[in-house]
């Protein structure tokens, strides 16, 4: 009777035994799968990740070889993105920027940019014509858009640029009302800056003259009316 309790006993304990170790095998292989689908999902983040910057990577240097052209924004309005501007001013700075825009391409490139300096009369080298498209082009093409022409005088205006930058040389060159001067009749653009610079300088000039005209006679009036006091002092004693 012993016996037989005993081997019941054993029987049972063996059963329970094989029926735990199956669940934790069966726990294992879950356990195993939900590993090794994280995994999976991890790699097909990681290979998307990879093939978007891949893809980002590839574009930058076909626009960069002009193996392909930027994308541009739908619509571009320079009135209500340079508010600082008057429309005076903008249609000044397209109307410079189509004078320089040789290849009606809508882009000053290098070379046009070189021009341009020229005529200002602040030639640059080629490395710094690199630089100075560089310092505003916002899509990596190597020339400027009218956008980015606008940008030059957005960050001048907003003290943006460095003192020895060819861009603030541009800016500072460039202040001049275009649609006016071409109604004096210059022969060119520049001739025309050149006459406005000078009639500038002898207006200032004259308007110095005579504030210092004016401050010298104020002291002689005042000293005239110190020597009348202490005259009319003396006798009054």
């Amino acid at each position: 009777m012993a016996s037989e309790e005993l081997a019941q006993k054993l029987q049972r304990r063996l059963q329970l035994e094989a029926s735990g170790a199956a669940e934790e095998g069966e726990a294992e292989v879950a356990k195993g799968a939900e590993e090794e689908e994280e995994a999976a999902e991890r790699s097909c983040l990681t290979a998307s990740a990879g093939a978007e910057l891949s893809a980002k990577l590839c574009r930058r240097h076909d626009i960069n070889e002009g193996a392909a052209q930027p994308r541009r924004a739908a619509v571009f309005n320079p009135y209500t993105e340079f508010k600082e501007f008057s429309r005076r001013q903008i249609k000044d700075m397209e109307r410079m920027f189509r004078l320089y825009d040789s290849g009606r391409d809508g882009y000053i490139d290098l070379m046009e940019l070189k021009l341009m300096m020229e005529k200002l009369g602040a030639p640059q080298t080629h490395l710094g014509l690199k630089n100075m498209i560089k310092e505003v082009d916002e899509d990596f093409d190597g020339k400027l858009s009218f956008r980015e022409f606008l940008l030059i005088f957005h960050k001048a205006a907003a003290g943006e640029l460095e003192e020895d930058s060819g861009l603030l040389t541009l800016a500072k060159l460039s202040e001049i009302d275009v649609s006016i001067e071409g109604v004096k009749g210059a022969k060119n653009f520049f001739e025309a800056k050149a006459q406005a610079l000078s009639s500038a300088s002898k207006f200032e000039a004259e308007i110095k003259a005579e504030q210092d005209e004016r401050k010298r006679e104020e002291e002689e009036r005042k000293h005239r009316r110190a020597a009348f006091r202490e005259l009319k002092s003396a006798f009054t004693q």
